[in-house]
């Protein structure tokens, strides 16, 4: 199976800062805010992985993950030319992505809670039984987001973009996973009113053909979508909570990586060396020490 992060888009509700930087490479607490995604693909068992950036910007993310190695992935970059729609990923990707199912999160997503392993494991197996997925998380705001309605066996009954009046509070979270074919229902798709591919037609396609699964995100879990200035303290002051009262180290692609056998301890000891002067390189020498 394969991955994407699109980390593409101009990030203009966070200028003045995004005016120099992508937003996917600034710092959410310890880590650079596209090493959660990338923890995500790689959690749910992904190793080819694409990376989706701006023209101006992709020398920075290539100096930043290099070819993935140092987590035990592979890692390829595209340039998405303009923001024209997420949907535009998919025939972005579709030489990368080829005759395989394929997976698609967008860069600026967080998701941390107990058991997301095992929805991220149903959602591949989805995929590759040809039944998409998408997440739905409860929000305050849902006219924010794309939507999904559901009946009561959590069935998709609607997907609507940004609604004036939503028919419900689970708003579409930004992770994706389709079956092979993908790319070709992409290229099918009519620029919307707003000039962009939207992914809300893509899944509109999978739902009327009764290949559309929901996977709930429940109490307990958290989701953040960190595109405005509070959404990135709110999620760095949550993962700051998390790692000082658990002293541990959350979405960390290194310890993915050691734990499935993608990168031996000579390779973690590479990162854990390079990194020895803060927490993370700590949290990665411990995980050294204690399988010695």
């Amino acid at each position: 199976m394969k991955g994407i992060i699109l980390a593409g888009g101009s990030g203009t509700r966070l200028y003045p800062i995004t005016e120099g930087i992508s937003k996917q490479l600034m710092p959410i607490y310890d880590k650079p805010m596209i090493f959660y995604p990338l923890a995500t693909l790689m959690l749910a068992g992904i190793k080819d992985i694409l990376v989706i950036t701006t023209p101006e910007d992709q020398a920075q993310f290539k100096k930043l993950l290099k070819d993935g190695s140092e987590f035990g992935i592979n890692l390829t970059y595209k340039e998405q030319p303009s923001p024209d729609g997420l949907a535009q990923a998919f025939i972005i990707g579709e030489e990368f992505i080829g005759d395989e199912a394929c997976a698609m999160i967008l860069g600026d997503n967080i998701f941390y809670g107990n058991g997301f392993n095992s929805v991220l494991e149903n959602a591949k197996e989805n995929a590759i039984n040809g039944k998409a997925t998408i997440f739905g998380n409860q929000v305050r705001d849902p006219e924010r987001f794309g939507i999904m309605e559901l009946d009561e066996n959590n069935n998709v009954l609607s997907v609507e973009e940004k609604p004036e009046n939503p028919k419900s509070n689970y708003a579409i979270t930004g992770l994706y996973f389709y079956p092979k074919g993908v790319s070709e229902f992409a290229k099918t798709i009519k620029p919307s009113q707003r000039g962009e591919l939207e992914i809300t037609t893509l899944n509109d396609i999978y739902r009327m053909q009764g290949n559309l699964k929901a996977e709930i995100l429940e109490e307990g879990f958290t989701w953040f979508d960190t595109g405005t200035f509070d959404s990135e303290l709110d999620a760095a002051n949550m993962i700051r909570t998390i790692e000082n009262n658990k002293d541990k180290i959350i979405c960390c692609p290194e310890q993915i990586a050691y734990y499935r056998g993608w990168i031996d301890k000579e390779k973690l000891q590479e990162r854990a060396t390079l990194l020895r002067k803060n927490n993370y390189g700590k949290y990665l020498q411990k995980l050294i020490d204690e399988t010695k």
